[in-house]
């Protein structure tokens, strides 16, 4: 998340001072002042809180802090100026952060007058900021409708650059606490529900040991929210199955290990007294405790119910939190599947039982999906090569 109100036209100043070396030819390329292009220069650093430039008689040279900034930078320009290019060249003048975020906040809300209040500022502002931009672009952002205000193309275009390069300069300040030491360090990332019981919780407490100071946030939700977050920039990385095909070309998938299905029952359940158990029955005469259908647990159940079984089960719960089938199981006759894995304290303190059957073709791969072209921070590499480390 940005902590600064970043000033588009002083990023593109900063890129030019940096890649030139003048000031100068920063004032010639955008036709102002040369004090207009140091005080910019200034109001920078003022707000990174540290210093990018070094100044002497001979000129305005960019420290090692400058040049990490304009990486970045150049980064959430590029896909902005993108988009702007595509819809209207001129937006690259007059796009200000304030315009494009009230963009990002309707979009995200689909209503003004929440984003208006989830910004904090008047609804009539919020009004004014798009109704300039669609004045720029020359068709309309939205779709105002009596649900609610809907992106156009023309609006998903300058939404999801903008949420991409706002992610970027949150990259960029986050590369600049870390360099100087000061400010707040985060992360941000997607637990599907097999990493929240298996692959988070060590890593988290082994990363804090040597990060103590870094702030994490686990967000939890259907994979296709999850998914949805991670493409706008707001989750960093994802933990948990991984998807066969891709659903969408512009993200990464890194496979870490195969986990496998399970049926389980509370202890006392008559099947986890019985020695052969028929599974065939079991799909029929029990209520069950599954995963939503879009999962790949559940696609792997059905297929493999589908097969044993004359009909499918009847009676269902479905859900994909463990805490809640632990919870059902324990109060009826309820069977469950779940991956083994994240059972495993439930197993291991006699919480859950698993029963003898084979689920064949289960398998199923774990690992970590991140957005293409992604360049995670110090902090974020070194969270994702501790877990990869667990899994060497």
């Amino acid at each position: 998340m940005l902590t600064i109100e970043h000033n588009l036209r002083h990023l593109r100043l900063l890129l030019i001072v940096v890649e030139t070396g003048s000031i100068t030819q920063a004032s010639s390329r955008c036709n102002i002042s040369q004090p207009a292009v140091t005080q910019a220069l200034k109001k920078l650093e003022a707000q990174f809180g540290t210093k990018l430039f070094d100044r002497n008689n001979q000129g305005v040279f960019a420290n090692a802090l400058a040049r990490k900034l304009a990486e970045r930078v150049g980064r959430a320009l590029h896909l902005l100026d993108a988009a702007m290019n595509t819809l209207a060249p001129r937006l690259q003048l007059t796009a200000t952060t304030a315009k494009l975020r009230a963009l990002i906040a309707v979009a995200e809300s689909e209503n003004f007058s929440i984003a208006a209040r989830h910004l904090g500022i008047a609804q009539p502002t919020i009004h004014r900021a798009v109704s300039q931009l669609e004045s720029e672009i020359g068709r309309e952002l939205f779709r105002r409708t009596q649900y609610g205000s809907t992106l156009t193309r023309a609006g998903q275009l300058l939404a999801n650059a903008a949420q991409l390069a706002f992610a970027e300069l949150a990259q960029a300040e986050m590369e600049l606490a870390e360099a100087i030491g000061r400010g707040q360090l985060s992360i941000t990332l997607g637990g599907m529900p097999l990493s929240r019981s298996y692959i988070l919780p060590r890593a988290v407490a082994r990363f804090h040991q040597q990060h103590p100071h870094v702030r994490i946030r686990v967000l939890e939700g259907p994979y296709d929210t999850l998914l949805a977050g991670l493409r706008r920039g707001s989750i960093d990385f994802l933990f948990g199955a991984l998807r066969d095909p891709l659903p969408i070309e512009d993200i990464v998938q890194e496979h870490l290990f195969d986990d496998e299905l399970i049926v389980v029952s509370s202890p006392q359940h008559e099947l986890a007294q019985t020695k052969e158990p028929a599974l065939s029955s079991a799909l029929t005469d029990y209520p069950w405790v599954l995963p939503p259908p879009e999962t790949p647990a559940r696609k792997h159940f059905d297929a493999f119910a589908a097969h044993v079984a004359t009909r499918p089960p009847e009676c269902l719960v479905e859900t994909s939190s463990m805490v809640l089938m632990r919870e059902i199981l324990s109060s009826g006759p309820y069977l469950g599947c779940i991956s083994r894995l994240q059972a495993e304290s439930e197993l291991r303190n006699g919480l859950m039982k698993a029963l003898p059957f084979q689920l064949e073709a289960s398998r199923r791969p774990i690992g970590i999906t991140t957005r293409t072209q992604w360049k995670p921070t110090r902090t974020q590499a070194d969270f994702l090569d501790l877990v990869r480390e667990d899994f060497a």
